[in-house]
């Protein structure tokens, strides 16, 4: 999408002009450095874009849209500490490049750096955005902490996964827009729509990138194909084989998860979630979710033109290539 495109190139010019002192140098040096590894700076992009469905300018939606993606930077250097990740988008991580303690401390700088720049808004929204960033904040530490959790779980349920996607992705999704509706000075019915479009899509994109993770072209899809398989992790594609998986197809997922030979395994994993038709009910689900999203945009009271970004960019984040 060419729009996205102009807003991305609008919101990276904005991001590097971010002002943090020069000292302790290993406190502020790690937060320039990851806020310039890049990504596709969909959250912020949302914001802008919530505001301008209400007829208010991207300039004036700005610091709550930096807000949003500072707020989504903190929690991926977090996250990364918790993975043991190496790299993210290809770059050496924070706690790898320096340590795991510099890199606790200067994601709690970059969170509190979100309200610093929440709070440039005007005042009459300050109330309504700082109580959406507060409870988006805290579900989305609810939603890593169940995918911890399950972690250690043999019985987790679809909608517990379903829940915990949720929760980890797809609230701040919903957050980014809502805040842009916020300061358009959109109904409160109008808020809940563009909210619930934005979880929703966020559920359906989750959902797809599950499917992609095994059934991407590698060519294609920008990082190991079968991740998730190797790390035996617990994905929406992995609950529903179990689920309808005969009980000789269960011992054989089962015997799967140690085998030692990585490419065996993903391509013997691929083929029985074919077979078990898991991968038919989970792109079912994701189309499910895509259309409660579309349905909840098409209840927000505005013209129907005017909707034509965010129908687009849905579209365009459903049709990523297998």
């Amino acid at each position: 999408m060419q729009e996205l495109a102009q807003y991305n190139a609008y919101l990276e010019k904005e991001i590097a002009a971010i002002d943090f002192p020069k000292s302790p140098e290993n406190l502020y040096n790690p937060l320039r450095y990851f806020l310039n590894l890049g990504g596709k700076r969909m959250r912020p992009i949302l914001t802008l874009l919530g505001a301008e469905l209400f007829g208010e300018t991207k300039e004036n939606a700005l610091s709550a849209a930096l807000s949003v993606e500072v707020f989504h930077n903190f929690t991926l250097i977090h996250d990364d500490i918790m993975d043991e990740a190496p790299l993210r988008r290809n770059q050496e991580t924070v706690h790898t490049k320096w340590n795991q303690n510099i890199a606790i401390l200067s994601g709690d700088v970059l969170f509190v750096k979100g309200y610093q720049l929440l709070v440039k808004q005007r005042p009459e929204h300050l109330q309504a955005l700082i109580q959406l960033f507060n409870q988006t904040a805290i579900e989305v530490c609810e939603g890593q902490q169940m995918d911890m959790d399950f972690e250690s779980r043999q019985d987790v349920s679809i909608d517990e996964y379903i829940e915990m996607i949720r929760l980890k992705t797809s609230v701040l999704l919903g957050c980014a827009l809502e805040m842009g509706a916020v300061i358009g000075n959109a109904s409160e019915s109008d808020r809940k729509h563009i909210y619930s479009f934005g979880q929703n899509i966020g559920i359906a994109f989750q959902i797809q990138d599950d499917i992609l993770d095994l059934f991407a072209d590698p060519d294609k899809f920008g990082k190991q194909v079968g991740g998730d398989v190797i790390s035996n992790k617990k994905t929406l594609l992995n609950l529903q084989a179990f689920q309808l998986a005969s009980q000789d197809q269960k011992q054989i997922l089962e015997k799967l998860s140690t085998e030692k030979d990585l490419q065996l395994k993903i391509d013997k994993t691929k083929e029985l979630y074919e077979v078990i038709g898991a991968r038919n009910v989970c792109e079912k689900e994701m189309e499910k979710y895509h259309l409660i999203a579309m349905k909840s945009l098409s209840e927000i009271q505005v013209e129907e033109p005017v909707k034509q970004t965010l129908k687009s960019l849905a579209e365009f984040l459903m049709k990523r290539e297998l």
